[in-house]
């Protein structure tokens, strides 16, 4: 009870310190100055000591410094790497202190379903982060909890459900995206050329037609903007500086520095969405809503009673950024890398084209009926996924009650990270897990199994609720573009697999040709 109370009274008066202490610098002496310093350096850190002890039974975990933890034994790009290193010498279950704030972290198959199913009531929650604190303050589609997160989600899932997503009315959206992404690539005329650009307009316009009710064109410059943006916001919330702020948030909110661009990042793109509740307002109609926006403009008619559901505008627009970023980064990201390893991999490219051939045929384009006949095809994608480790860490999950994991006692509140990869590469899971093998998801006789660690929508209640458009795109996209073209790296090019890091895990900018077959 003191610790706790004396924790909060430094949190409290911190704040007051800092600026007592920068006032009186100047009328101080020398020796004066000194000693106030000491003064305020061992209350902060008997502060961080405190605020830091472990309860009993707690994991283990590296001794880091203090005030940042293990922060800066990370490496920003691989981050998951460094963390499989530390459970080899702690465990499974094991703890670890980044930015003054000690997280518990599972690593493999086994420990992860502990969590993330068998005790997914437990661990339903996400804590909470001076960045996405300072951004959505509560709100948002998938850093939101209990209450309004249960009540977003609903909506979400059963609206985005009424517009098309598992259902062939998508799927012709698709198909005549992956038209235009097609004629762009010919227009190359088999000169290298780099996808990344392309493939996220492509996938963005996907989810815009469910967020927004309508696709932009690649020539649009806002919407080349917002998808520019929308990718360096999530490259910046996994770099050092998004973790520096959330060790330092006063501070850093003072300082320059790229951080600084997530925020202002945010407020462009919070803007184009009520830029386009402005537009609609007077052209809308309640009771036939056309998509995403629509429905929820009329929900928020509808929960008037209820403003703990969190039905609002500012609301509104931070679940549509939420959605166009689930709905956009990662799969975009899962076809860069599928496009590399096919370049990487021009043998298992070729058997992908032939089962095409086979099933689908030169002409008509590839429908989600075709997926049954195309084991191949699919272990290829799954493969790309489980080996592409888009979310290496997932989003962090936060303890709701006090539990036990892996014979540790973890105590309410507390952070949990959740390391995918470990369970991606896992190597009681799968036979070869650092090679890209398509054998992985098929049986003796060449049909698809299903693989219990494949978990890249992660997975328990929080499980990407955009799964069935992720797949549906995947599908579609990366058969229709094997089926019209053959892809080569450039003339003396090695392929590289080698990740750009931040939020999501991308392959370093590469280039390709594309030769219609």
């Amino acid at each position: 009870m003191f610790t706790a109370t004396l924790c909060r009274i430094a949190d409290c008066y911190l704040d007051l310190w800092l600026i007592l202490i920068m006032w009186q610098l100047y009328s101080l002496s020398e020796f004066d100055v000194k000693g106030l310093l000491l003064f305020l350096f061992v209350f902060l850190l008997i502060t961080d000591v405190l605020k830091n002890r472990k309860p009993s039974n707690f994991p283990p975990g590296p001794r880091g410094l203090p005030f940042v933890g293990s922060i800066f034994s990370l490496d920003s790009k691989l981050p998951h790497v460094y963390l499989i290193k530390v459970a080899k010498v702690f465990g499974n279950v094991h703890s670890i202190n980044l930015g003054g704030e000690t997280m518990v972290c599972v690593v493999g198959y086994k420990m992860v379903k502990e969590a993330l199913v068998s005790q997914a009531d437990c661990f339903v929650s996400r804590p909470s982060h001076a960045v996405t604190d300072r951004i959505y303050s509560g709100n948002g589609l998938f850093l939101s909890n209990g209450h309004l997160w249960k009540r977003q989600r609903r909506f979400a899932l059963s609206t985005l459900r009424n517009f098309g997503m598992g259902k062939q009315s998508l799927e012709s959206f698709i198909l005549e995206e992956s038209k235009f992404v097609q004629e762009e690539i010919e227009l190359q005329k088999g000169n290298p050329f780099d996808p990344h650009n392309l493939f996220n307009q492509a996938v963005s316009n996907v989810i815009c037609i469910l967020i927004f009710g309508h696709r932009f064109d690649y020539t649009n410059h806002q919407f080349q903007t917002l998808l520019k943006l929308l990718s360096e916001v999530m490259y910046l919330q996994g770099t050092i500086w998004a973790l520096l702020y959330g060790t330092f948030p006063k501070l850093m909110k003072m300082l320059p520095g790229p951080h600084n661009r997530i925020f202002s990042h945010y407020r462009v793109l919070s803007d184009f969405v009520m830029e386009d509740l402005e537009r609609r307002k007077e052209e809308m109609d309640s009771s036939t809503p056309q998509d995403y926006i629509d429905s929820y403009l009329a929900e928020i008619e509808k929960n008037t009673d209820d403003p703990a559901a969190g039905f609002n505008h500012t609301n509104m627009a931070l679940c549509a950024l939420d959605l166009l970023i689930a709905g956009s980064e990662t799969t975009f990201t899962t076809l860069r890398w599928g496009l590399l390893f096919m370049i990487k991999y021009p043998d298992i490219q070729e058997k992908v084209q032939a089962e095409i051939d086979r099933v689908v045929g030169p002409s008509r384009p590839p429908c989600m009926a075709d997926r049954a006949d195309m084991p191949y095809s699919n272990a290829v994608i799954h493969e790309v996924q489980r080996m592409g480790n888009i979310l290496p860490l997932g989003v962090p999950h936060m303890a709701t009650c006090d539990t036990s994991l892996g014979g540790y006692f973890i105590p309410k509140g507390t952070p949990l990270l959740v390391n995918l990869t470990s369970v991606l590469f896992d190597e009681n899971e799968w036979e070869t897990p650092d090679t890209f093998n398509p054998g992985h998801f098929l049986d003796s006789e060449g049909n698809l199994v299903r693989k219990d660690a494949f978990l890249p929508f992660s997975a328990g209640k929080r499980v990407c609720l955009g799964e069935q458009l992720a797949r549906m795109e995947l599908f579609l996209f990366f058969t229709s573009l094997l089926q019209k073209f053959s892809f080569s790296p450039p003339q003396g090019v090695e392929p590289s697999l080698n990740t750009d890091g931040g939020g999501t895990q991308a392959p370093l900018p590469f280039k390709i040709c594309a030769s219609p077959r």
